[in-house]
C-alpha cells in the first residue's frame, strides 16, 4: 500500500514571504545603488589620493616606532588623517569659482585678526601668535597660507600677464603687509610659507626675471638690517647654530646634531622598524612631530628616505600637471602656489632635520603629528582637487 506525503500547507503564507523577501532585496539594491550613485558623483583626483594615502601610511609607521609603540598615538593620528581626508574631499566638491569669489574677503579679514593678535593676541612660549575668540583659540598666520595665494591668484587674474611694474608693486605690497605682522609675532617659519607662497603665485604668472634677480638684491641688502634690528635673539642662534651645532651641544645644536647622528646611522637599508636606538633611548626630541624624518631615516635608512622623497615629488608633479591643464588663470595660478609651497613644507623641513637649515618648526606634510598644519594642508590639496575636477558634487558645470 503506498503512503502518501502530507500535504503542504500554508503555501499562500511561502508566497507572500518569498515576495516579501524579494521586495526587500530589491528596496536593498535600489538604496545601494542609490548610495553608489552619490558617491560616484564625488569628485576627487584619484592619482593625487592615491599618493597621499601612501604617505600617510607611512607616517602612521613611523609615529608608531617614534611614539614608543603606542597604539592610543597611532588611533589619534589614524582619526585625524581620516577627518583631514574627509575635509579635502569636501572642500573638493566646491567650485573653484567659489575659492576666488571669498578670497579678498577672507585676505582682509585675516588681516585685522593678524592686528588684533598684535594688539591683544595670548602670549604663549614668549611669541604673541594666538587670537583667543572664547569659544575658540587659533593662530590666525595659519590661514594666510592658504589665504595669499589665494588673494594673489585672484589679484593678478583680473589683470594683463605678464604682471605690469605697478602690479607687482601692489601685489608685493598685498604680501609684505601680513608678513611683516607675522614676523612681529614672532613667527618665522610661518612667514616664510606665507611669504612663498606669495611669491610662487608672482612667479608662475609669468614674471620677469628682471624682477626676480632685482627682488633677490633686495632681499641681500636688507639682510644684515634684518639681523640687528629684526630678529631676536633666539632666531640669531639658530642661524648662527646652522653654522656650528657643536658649539652649543647640549643647547641649541642638541636637535641638529642627535637628528642627523640618526640620520647617518641608518645607512642605506635602516636599522629596522622599531629598531632605532637614537629615538627610543629618547636623544632624538620631537620624534613625533618635526623631527619624525630623522626617526624614518634610522629606521628605513637611504632606500626608505629614496621611496618617500618619490611619493612627496609624485605629490607635487601631480600638482603641476593640474596646474597646467586648468581651466582659468587663477585656477592654474593657485594650483600652482599650492604644489610649490608643499614642496617647501618638505624641503625646510628636511634641511632643517639634516642641518641644512636653521630650525623653525616647519613639520612634514602628512608625516608630522599635529592638527593645524594638517588641516591647513588637506584644504590646500582639496582645493587642488577642485581645480581638477570639471562638475561639482550635484553635477553641474564648474
Amino acid at each position: 500500500m503506498a503512503i502518501k506525503a502530507p500535504r503542504r500547507k500554508f503555501r499562500a503564507h511561502e508566497r507572500l514571504d518569498s515576495a516579501s523577501g524579494l521586495g526587500e532585496r530589491q528596496e536593498w539594491f535600489r538604496v545601494s545603488g542609490r548610495i553608489f550613485g552619490v558617491l560616484g558623483r564625488i569628485r576627487y583626483d584619484p592619482v593625487l589620493l592615491f599618493f597621499l594615502m601612501l604617505i600617510a601610511t607611512i607616517g602612521l609607521v613611523a609615529g608608531y616606532s617614534a611614539s614608543e609603540q603606542s597604539v592610543i598615538w597611532v588611533e589619534k593620528s589614524a582619526f585625524r588623517f581620516v577627518l583631514a581626508f574627509l575635509l579635502m574631499l569636501l572642500i573638493a566638491q566646491i567650485p573653484q569659482r567659489f575659492f576666488f569669489a571669498v578670497a579678498p574677503w577672507l585676505f582682509v579679514s585675516v588681516v585685522l585678526m593678524l592686528v588684533a593678535v598684535w594688539l591683544v593676541g595670548d602670549v604663549g612660549k614668549g611669541a604673541r601668535r594666538w587670537l583667543d575668540l572664547g569659544f575658540i583659540r587659533f593662530q590666525p598666520a595659519e590661514i594666510l597660507k592658504i589665504g595669499m595665494p589665494m588673494m594673489l591668484a585672484w589679484f593678478l587674474s583680473k589683470r594683463p600677464l605678464p604682471p605690469r611694474f605697478l602690479d607687482v608693486v601692489l601685489a608685493l605690497t598685498l604680501l609684505a603687509v601680513p608678513t611683516v605682522l607675522i614676523v612681529m609675532q614672532p613667527d618665522l617659519g610661518t612667514a616664510i610659507l606665507v611669504m612663498m607662497a606669495g611669491l610662487f603665485v608672482l612667479f608662475f604668472a609669468g614674471l620677469s626675471w628682471y624682477y626676480v634677480l632685482g627682488f633677490m638684491a633686495i632681499i641681500s641688502a636688507a639682510a644684515p638690517l634684518m639681523w640687528f634690528y629684526v630678529m631676536h635673539d633666539y632666531q640669531k642662534e639658530r642661524v648662527l647654530t646652522l653654522f656650528n651645532p657643536m658649539a652649543d651641544p647640549l643647547g641649541a645644536g642638541y636637535h641638529t646634531i642627535q637628528s642627523m647622528i640618526a640620520i647617518g646611522s641608518g645607512g642605506i637599508w635602516g636599522k629596522g622598524w622599531l629598531q632605532g636606538t637614537q629615538s627610543h633611548l629618547n636623544f632624538l626630541p620631537e620624534g613625533t612631530t618635526d623631527f619624525i624624518l630623522a626617526v624614518y631615516a634610522e629606521e628605513f635608512g637611504l632606500m626608505g628616505l629614496i621611496i618617500l622623497f618619490s611619493l612627496y615629488l609624485a605629490v607635487i608633479w601631480r600638482g603641476l600637471y593640474i596646474a597646467a591643464y586648468a581651466e582659468s588663470v587663477a585656477g592654474r595660478l593657485l594650483a600652482a602656489a599650492i604644489s610649490m609651497t608643499f614642496l617647501v613644507y618638505v624641503f625646510v623641513n628636511a634641511g632643517m632635520v639634516i642641518g641644512i637649515l636653521p630650525v623653525v618648526g616647519v613639520p612634514l606634510p602628512l608625516m608630522s603629528y599635529g592638527g593645524t598644519a594638517l588641516v591647513t594642508i588637506m584644504i590646500a590639496l582639496g582645493m587642488l582637487m577642485s581645480i581638477r575636477t570639471q562638475r561639482s558634487f550635484l553635477g553641474h558645470e564648474r
